[in-house]
């Protein structure tokens, strides 16, 4: 396990995020990332989790009022299957990427074909 405060850890995050094509984050919708401690109970070992309508679901209808999607990535669960801090990068850059493909509509079946999950 990788001791690593909370500020480096966003920070990991957000570098992953600046990672993305630029043409990719410009359609990013109505999201936002938020980094957690600890993943649900009901799933500790959980890295990230998107939550909301994927943009290839949503109608023209959709948008009005809506809170914006969420990607939570858990930081605790990401240290603990990390031996160094360069790991824990690469492991956020591959869960961030991760969890913004599902809001692209991408679902995990895939994301295992293509070698992100």
């Amino acid at each position: 396990m990788v001791e690593m405060g909370r500020a480096e850890f966003e920070d990991a995050v957000r570098d992953a995020l600046d990672l993305l094509p630029p043409e990719l984050a410009a359609q990013m919708d109505n999201v936002v990332v938020l980094v957690e401690d600890d993943a649900p109970e009901d799933d500790p070992e959980l890295l990230g989790l998107y939550e909301g309508v994927a943009l290839t679901e949503r109608d023209q209808w959709w948008g009005s009022g809506q809170l914006p999607d969420r990607i939570t990535i858990f930081r605790n669960p990401t240290l603990a299957i990390c031996d160094t801090p360069a790991e824990v990068v690469e492991e956020v850059a591959v869960t961030v990427v991760h969890e913004v493909a599902h809001h692209f509509g991408i679902d995990d079946e895939r994301l295992h074909e293509l070698g992100w999950a």
